[in-house]
């Protein structure tokens, strides 16, 4: 059985030292990396924890697990508007499965190229399988994207669709039916969900507060809430909903996901009124699409209305424990 060393050069180190990255003085293969942060940028570094049959199925093609494991942890970078530097990767595996290694690795690298992110250091061990990755990214000083700059008239924006997430999970679990277009759109935003980098570029020097959505829409929105003391409501009628979920005879179920289902890694977003029109100028040269959805008000929860009335969901998101 190859040893852990090998199994980092055979997989991790090699393909890593033919694409040299910048601000690496020392990368895989010592006690530590050495990392050169951009001159006059900030640090945003962040860390997340998939586990399998928890967050991926298990028996998923390890280059999509991959994928999914970067790209979702990349999304934490977006939302703090820091552009992508470098990333660490802790692999628990049951076994040392040289092919499921090759086919991961393959993933994780071609994810890392499209995104311009270099692998810096990590650690293998046996185990459940599960997937940590650590990313660094550089921020703007004064343009970096925070929970706690709302204020009351700001307008709520997300990016894109909400709601893909949770309808990719039940697609996959087969608890919902889709036509083949719509399921292999929906698994594409399961394994692959893009990070809204170029967006969240964009927005960063307009937008006074912002996170990604990973647990649903109305319980990371009450994080902003939270942060910014404020309360917020979310006009329902309003959420964008894609093809697939517009194709369910279910408007209640799509809501419902779109709510509280999570796993979107879309931007949500408060923008202050007298910054609307770059924003409208943004959406209407067809550089970023984005919807808005509601606006910051006094209080201190999220509180949802259909067509002026009170909304009221099953649950409002994902719950971790």
């Amino acid at each position: 059985m190859p040893s852990e060393f090998q199994l980092i050069q055979q997989f991790f180190q090699r393909e890593q030292a033919e694409q040299p990255a910048e601000g690496v003085l020392l990368g895989i293969g010592d006690d530590c990396a050495l990392l050169q942060v951009p001159s006059g940028k900030q640090l945003a570094v962040s860390v997340d924890t998939l586990v399998a049959d928890v967050h991926f199925p298990a028996d998923a093609d390890p280059g999509l697990i991959a994928e999914r494991a970067l790209r979702t942890n990349l999304s934490d970078l977006a939302a703090m508007g820091a552009d992508p530097l470098w990333f660490t990767l802790a692999l628990t595996l049951p076994a040392a499965n040289e092919d499921w290694l090759r086919r991961f690795s393959r993933g994780l690298f071609a994810c890392a190229r499209e995104f311009g992110i270099a692998l810096v250091g990590g650690d293998t061990t046996s185990g459940p399988l599960s997937i940590t990755i650590q990313v660094m990214g550089a921020t703007q000083p004064q343009q970096t994207l925070r929970r706690d700059g709302a204020n009351i008239g700001d307008f709520i924006v997300v990016t894109n669709f909400v709601g893909d997430g949770a309808a990719a999970l039940a697609a996959i679990q087969n608890t919902h039916k889709f036509n083949v277009e719509h399921a292999a759109y929906l698994q594409q935003r399961f394994y692959r969900p893009t990070p809204r980098l170029s967006e969240s570029t964009l927005i960063r020097a307009i937008a006074s507060s912002a996170l990604d959505i990973s647990d649903g829409l109305v319980a990371d929105l009450q994080h902003i809430c939270d942060a910014s003391d404020l309360g917020a409501v979310i006009y329902v009628e309003d959420l964008p909903l894609s093809p697939a979920l517009q194709s369910l005879n279910d408007v209640t179920q799509a809501r419902q996901w779109a709510l509280s289902g999570g796993d979107d890694y879309e931007l949500c977003f408060s923008i202050a009124p007298e910054n609307m029109p770059e924003l409208a100028m943004l959406i209407a040269q067809g550089k970023l699409h984005a919807t808005v959805i509601g606006e910051m008000i006094a209080g201190g929860k999220v509180v949802c209305e259909l067509n002026g009335e009170p909304y009221t969901m099953a649950r409002t998101g994902y719950q971790h424990f």
